[in-house]
């Protein structure tokens, strides 16, 4: 059974969410402020206690949340915890009603989705849309997340309502896979921009500019990128982006690498060039952030 995505069904959208994070949580916050009824599940108590003073349900397991609610929403942090929620007798496919709808905001491996739709459809022709999102927390509290999402028109246009409370734009991009492709492109590009930003920096110290004047000139010249706005407010390097960043750009970058790699060779002639330059400053980028990591730990 597809989902109906009439005006007269919108409101009564039954909405779960997995995944309460710095990110997650303004989330569900702005579905519940939305007006849709809301289901939170979450592996820490402590993650649940700010929801306490609204109309938002407590679930006991992903199971019990999926069985409550139309569309479960995922913003947990891999390919792995998507597997972890989804998966089991407690996992959210154990639960899913007939035509439900699991949206996956995770960034992880296109495949990834693809597996877990193709479970959901034969277990209880449940659908499944990829639709990362980019932003950070200051994003989805304004609702101004980017949400990049994959899938077929019904089902887009049935979650539609629920990702333009957090997300604008919402853009459809394709099939699914196509969100998560576009997302590990954007971060493939932006790890590459932070390896340019510092690279520039340090040249024009090595000439006998002061970074941090260096920086503020360019982000308001044709030079200017939101990579080098970071890494000049971190001052000038990469070390204090390599702690945070670091890690998840790592996991994004090796999973664009899969892609390319598995990409079929006919698709890919034109593409070589322009995924091997794009990669070879990528890869850069993260081996001067895990030598800055690593420096810290020391």
């Amino acid at each position: 059974m597809s989902p109906d995505p009439s005006p007269a069904n919108l409101v009564r959208i039954r909405v779960g969410f997995i995944g309460l994070g710095s990110q997650g949580a303004p989330m569900a916050r702005r579905i519940i402020d939305a007006g849709f009824p809301v289901t939170l599940w979450g592996r820490r108590p402590a993650t649940l206690e700010p929801f306490a003073g609204t109309h938002a349900t407590v679930a006991g397991s992903p199971a019990e949340l999926a069985a409550a609610c139309d569309l479960v929403c995922l913003c947990v942090r891999d390919d792995a915890d998507v597997e972890a929620v989804t998966g089991g007798p407690n996992g959210v496919l154990a639960g899913l009603r007939p035509g439900g709808v699991i949206a996956v905001h995770s960034t992880v491996h296109p495949d990834t989705c693809r597996r877990l739709a193709a479970t959901a459809a034969a277990a209880c022709d449940g659908r499944v849309v990829d639709a990362p999102v980019s932003g950070g927390q200051p994003a989805a509290e304004a609702g101004r997340l980017l949400v990049m999402v994959g899938g077929d028109e019904a089902t887009v246009a049935y979650c539609r309502p629920v990702f333009a409370s957090y997300g604008d734009p919402v853009v459809h991009l394709g099939p699914l896979g196509a969100g998560q492709v576009t997302k590990l492109l954007n971060n493939a590009a932006f790890t590459a921009h932070l390896g340019i930003a510092a690279s520039l920096l340090a040249l024009g110290r090595a000439l006998g500019v002061d970074p941090g004047r260096l920086g503020e000139v360019v982000l308001h010249g044709s030079g200017q990128s939101f990579a080098l706005e970071r890494v000049a407010s971190a001052g000038g390097t990469l070390d204090r982006i390599a702690g945070h960043a670091g890690p998840l750009l790592d996991k994004d970058v090796r999973l664009v690498i899969d892609l390319v790699n598995a990409a079929d060779a006919s698709t890919m002639n034109e593409a070589t060039t322009a995924a091997d330059t794009l990669l070879t400053a990528a890869r850069d980028a993260l081996a001067s952030m895990r030598s800055a990591r690593n420096s810290l730990q020391a």
